[in-house]
């Protein structure tokens, strides 16, 4: 039989629940009017404690143990929380996804972690029915909210109180798989990931150490997993309205009235949220007293995002840009004083965008730009080698305690994804960059969207971020047409609302020649809306747009 454990930074949890019981630990609406502000209700440390320990004796007796794969799909809710918490109370494994990436990718990802339990909302049982072969190793099932008459248990019946005691458990070992999250598959197929009882415990300490060490008093919670670690630091976590798969829809007005209503300190968003906050806390000239700290994260946000939020806040609070991925969050960060002190100066001549330094533990490094597998670091070493003409640009790769070693799914995704150099295993995160004298990461795009010219190679957000200040663009997206080593090279541009098309594309097309980089850029399209990532609406979709332009060229040609 296996031994009963949990991961064992519950503990920091269990602590704020018996030194302050009545503390806020969620604060979630509870009814959200169609104009007017939503309204809330709370659940503190105590009840939140109980309840997730209802959960996991419940789940105990239904048998998900230390190692079950549990797929979890309900919205961000108190119901959430209370179940990750208690699974992670006994170890259990959850699996979590993007449904926003379609069915049937859905359910074929969900397919292949062959998960042995299943939580989720009415609609996504009603999956697990309709594709009952895909999830046939599923022996217990719970529903939240209204069971259609699939059978299984439901969370509600459960109540919030124990009906016994909970049995004794040992931490788990650190090497042991705590959670399986997909990427979001918007550059290429999602990928299961394998976080550790260890990785999950270093991003606990490496968010409190973004901090300064700071208690983060009350959060804005736009990400479902910041939320957790938040918790184990005592926080009170504050939802506002949002779909996941649509956060870039998210009432502005809503977040406004979260922060102040609440006395949020710190928060963490994604572009897709803070661009139309910024717009917002423009158009009624409203501060944001409350807010020591803004992290952004899911793609880089725009450096007059960053200096406009400044303004709203007060002298001293920071605005950080963070760089993370499912495998490895956080792996960077910078505070805007840094990166407003010319750094963004260099980021329009083409140096990319400074994405600061590696969080506490990590540690980066540049490899060769290949496609090719690099299973030790001495194929990266002889890789690197063999001339290129990248101008010092390469893939940069991390390893650290809150780094991801081993992908569950597909297997060989290790071999394309991981560098061993003995026992320590390298993360290659698939992005382009260069690492200056002072040890900052450079980011110049994702290598599988660089293009391969008959003059060599271009970086998408190297080249994007020299076009991006040109007035009435909101923003760019490089994509190369043709086969690779002749592509030519396409500036997809997304227009601010108004702005004159005819004048934006003149002025980009006198924008190009200055400089080597973008002299090869000759055609410019005119896109109204780019399509972007499901998770965090921000990262732009340069696959789709290189299809779309490719058809755009042929037409214009036929014409």
């Amino acid at each position: 039989m296996r031994t009963a454990t949990y991961w064992q930074a519950i503990d920091r949890f269990r602590e704020v629940a018996q030194a302050d019981p009545a503390r806020d630990a969620v604060i979630f609406p509870a009814h959200v009017p169609d104009s007017g502000t939503p309204e809330y209700r709370t659940l503190s440390y105590r009840e939140l404690d109980r309840w997730s320990d209802t959960i996991a004796e419940r789940l105990t007796a239904s048998g998900v143990v230390a190692g079950t794969r549990t797929i979890v799909l309900v919205l961000p809710s108190a119901e959430l929380y209370a179940i990750m918490l208690g699974l992670l109370k006994i170890g259990a494994v959850p699996v979590v996804i993007d449904p926003g990436m379609g069915l049937r990718k859905m359910v074929h990802c969900l397919r292949a972690v062959e998960a042995e339990a299943f939580i989720g909302i009415p609609q996504a049982h009603a999956v697990r029915v309709l594709f009952r072969r895909s999830f046939r190793r599923v022996r217990a099932s719970v529903t939240v909210g209204r069971r259609w008459g699939w059978g299984g248990d439901s969370l509600a019946d459960w109540g919030r109180e124990q009906g016994g005691d909970q049995p004794d458990r040992a931490p788990a070992d650190p090497g042991e798989v705590l959670l399986i999250a997909f990427t979001t598959g918007s550059t290429g197929p999602a990928k299961a990931v394998e976080l550790t009882h260890g990785n999950l415990a270093a991003m606990v300490d490496q968010v409190h150490a973004a901090r300064d060490g700071v208690a983060p008093e009350t959060s804005l919670i736009t990400l479902p997993l910041v939320g957790i670690l938040d918790l184990l630091l005592g926080a009170r976590c504050v939802l506002p309205p949002l779909i996941p798969s649509k956060v870039g829809s998210t009432d502005p007005a809503h977040v406004v009235d979260a922060i102040n209503r609440f006395g949020v300190r710190t928060m963490f968003a994604s572009p897709a949220v803070l661009i139309p906050l910024l717009r917002e806390l423009r158009r009624q000239s409203t501060q944001l007293p409350t807010l020591d700290s803004v992290f952004s994260g899911g793609a880089p946000v725009p450096h007059w995002c960053i200096a406009g939020l400044r303004e709203a806040l007060h002298d001293e609070a920071r605005v950080y840009a963070g760089y993370g991925s499912t495998e490895a969050l956080p792996m960077s960060t910078i505070e805007s004083r840094e990166l407003l002190d010319g750094l963004v100066e260099r980021t329009r001549r083409g140096e990319g965008i400074c994405i600061g330094r590696p969080s506490e533990g990590v540690e980066a490094r540049i490899v060769a730009i290949t496609d090719d597998p690099l299973p030790t670091w001495d194929d990266a070493a002889l890789c690197a080698n063999e001339p290129n003409s990248s101008r010092g640009v390469g893939e940069l790769v991390v390893a650290g305690p809150n780094v991801s070693t081993r992908y569950y799914w597909p297997d060989k995704a290790n071999a394309a994804g991981k560098i061993a150099e003995g026992a320590r295993i390298w993360h290659r995160t698939g992005d382009l960059a260069w690492i200056d004298e002072l040890g900052r990461i450079w980011f110049c795009g994702r290598k599988s969207q660089r293009l391969e010219t008959a003059s060599g190679p271009m970086f998408t957000v190297q080249v994007e971020q020299m076009f991006n200040s040109v007035t009435g663009v909101a923003r760019t997206a490089l994509v190369g047409v043709g086969k690779a080593g002749a592509q030519r090279p396409v500036l997809c541009v997304e227009p601010e609302p108004g702005a004159d098309t005819a004048a934006v594309v003149s002025a980009l097309r006198s924008e190009a020649p200055g400089s080597e980089l973008t002299a090869a850029v000759d055609d410019f399209l005119i896109h109204p809306a780019f399509p972007v990532d499901i998770r965090h609406n921000a990262k732009i979709g340069r696959e789709k747009l290189a299809v779309w332009a490719a058809k755009q060229l042929r037409g214009s040609s036929a014409r």
